[in-house]
């Protein structure tokens, strides 16, 4: 497999000047529930539709102008930037009443505060009992981003721990690689630290941060000082935790675009995987295959900081139980992340009802809830035709920051949603896993991907991450207080291109970083 995908991948940049777009008619693979390769084309396309594909994703060829469409980040379904506060929080367009009537019920759902059962609020209880917030929209605060830790700061509703341990017995080793789970679960804590819970019960600890400072100076002299974080448990609420338990620090991200990254083709996600590196071009990204609980299926992971969701149906259903505590049709469990060893956990009451499935959140609210978090409008481009964002963006296609951060795609002709059909479409990412070097590096894998591998993130709507939130930070732990620092820690296969950026002249520096604010 990996030196026809390698082939493809270097024909397609070495074209990628003309309007032959190869990645969209020759076939790359996927991996059936058996884990055998199987061939995956565009088949969604007609051939007047691949025409059009071939001819708008070609390279641009001058960087003196924007390129057509360029400023609608997400084609016909393109936000409002305005208010800059509530960038985040318009619908895909178009819309019809109807489905603005279901954003609007799914919104009620995503911002609703849940309580603890028994409560006179049947609609609302079931919180728990361990939990992490008692709404979606207070981890994602304006559908923004999440912010890290600091120093003595008890607020962790935006940022998580994820848990773990390794597999040791063959039975272990065989559960991850049939894919059942991506992960296991640490025994006694589960796959998520829950640092709070209903009176009665303890929460199962508590985050510590501290910050050792690392200097870069950049060319011409500039200094700036970065963070890199130390993280720490501490208050255990149900004793020690097994000693080799792996942990990775999280923050929650951005919801804008969700439904569209579900539209593109796993076709177009696999043309651009090169695990070996076979052109030796020292980018070497990777799908991560994980299970589609619905339909089975062995797919590529689109969503989660390091791609472990298929799509936004389980991306929502996992956070519903692991952030909240609450039971969904695939995940049914009405203790959330409690185990078997919080005996007094599993013993408190739920909110499930019976009339409605026994659920929590039983289909109809739930899928109300997906219909609201895909359908977040990306906002619309700023600036875009200015010269100095024109600059920046040159500077982001000559560093190489475009070998991962793939500006744009067409998606599926036969996208289940009406307004995410054959967008053109600029969210700045591969979907694909890269080694990010060790600086970055939590050391915990998960699926198929390292401990030093991470998805690419999308930067669409990333310009105005801190008007929708001025807390908001960058990169996986939040370490990055602005989008230079998490430039300057990429490492791995992003090291050439980061010490590229480093050795420009700061009016290059200025002008990529007004190109990512335009974003």
């Amino acid at each position: 497999m990996a030196p026809y995908l390698c082939l493809l991948k270097r024909v397609s940049r070495l074209m990628a000047g003309s309007a032959v777009a190869l990645l969209f008619v020759a076939p790359s693979f996927s991996q059936n529930a058996t884990g055998t390769d199987q061939a995956l084309t565009r088949d969604d396309l007609t051939k007047a539709d691949l025409a059009k594909v071939e001819a708008i994703l070609a390279a641009p060829s001058s960087f003196e102008t924007i390129e057509r469409f360029e400023e609608l980040s997400a084609g016909k379904a393109t936000g409002r930037a305005e208010p800059a506060a509530k960038a985040y929080s318009h619908p895909n367009l178009p819309m019809s009443r109807e489905d603005r009537q279901k954003f609007q019920l799914g919104f009620s759902i995503f911002k609703k505060l849940w309580v603890s059962s028994p409560a006179s609020t049947k609609a609302s209880d079931g919180l728990g009992p361990l939990y992490n917030a008692r709404s979606c929209l207070r981890c994602h605060p304006a559908n923004g981003r999440g912010h890290g830790l600091e120093p003595g700061n008890p607020d962790t509703r935006t940022f998580l721990m994820r848990l773990s341990v390794p597999a040791v017995s063959d039975e272990e080793k065989a559960l991850l690689s049939s894919k059942e789970v991506n992960a296991l679960s640490e025994p006694t804590y589960g796959g998520q630290l829950q640092d709070r819970a209903l009176p009665g019960l303890p929460a199962e600890a508590q985050i510590a941060v501290s910050y050792e400072t690392r200097d870069v100076t950049l060319a011409g002299g500039e200094v700036i000082a970065l963070r890199k974080p130390s993280f720490s448990l501490k208050d255990y609420g149900y004793g020690q935790p097994r000693k080799d338990m792996q942990t990775s620090p999280r923050i929650a991200t951005a919801m804008v675009g969700l439904g569209l990254l579900d539209a593109i083709h796993p076709a177009d996600i696999a043309a651009n995987a090169d695990p070996d590196d076979e052109d030796g071009d020292g980018i070497s990204g990777k799908i991560n295959w994980v299970k589609d609980k619905r339909s089975g299926e062995i797919v590529p992971g689109r969503f989660g900081w390091k791609a472990t969701e298929p799509n936004v149906y389980q991306q929502s259903s996992h956070a519903a139980v692991g952030d909240l505590g609450l039971s969904v049709p695939i995940l049914p469990s009405h203790v959330g992340d409690c185990t078997k060893v919080q005996e007094i956990c599993n013993r408190f009451p739920h909110g499930g009802q019976e009339n409605l499935g026994g659920l929590e959140i039983p289909q109809v609210p739930l899928d109300l809830m997906v219909f609201y978090t895909a359908n977040l409008a990306v906002p619309e481009r700023r600036n875009a035709q200015d010269p100095t964002v024109l600059a920046g963006k040159k500077v982001f296609y000559e560093a190489g920051c475009v070998s991962c951060h793939r500006a744009k795609y067409v998606t599926r002709r036969d996208a289940e949603a009406k307004q995410h059909q054959f967008q053109l479409i600029w969210p700045y990412s591969d979907l694909l896993l890269h080694d990010m070097g060790e600086d970055l590096a939590d050391h915990r894998p998960i699926a198929d991907a390292s401990g030093s591998e991470w998805r690419t993130a999308p930067l669409w709507g990333i310009g105005l991450a801190k008007a929708v939130d001025p807390e908001a930070t960058f990169l996986h732990d939040g370490r990055a207080r602005t989008l230079l620092e998490a430039v300057l820690w990429h490492g791995g296969e992003a090291q050439a291109a980061r010490d590229k950026i480093v050795s420009l002249p700061k009016e290059q520096r200025d002008a990529l970083i007004a190109f990512l604010n335009s974003l």
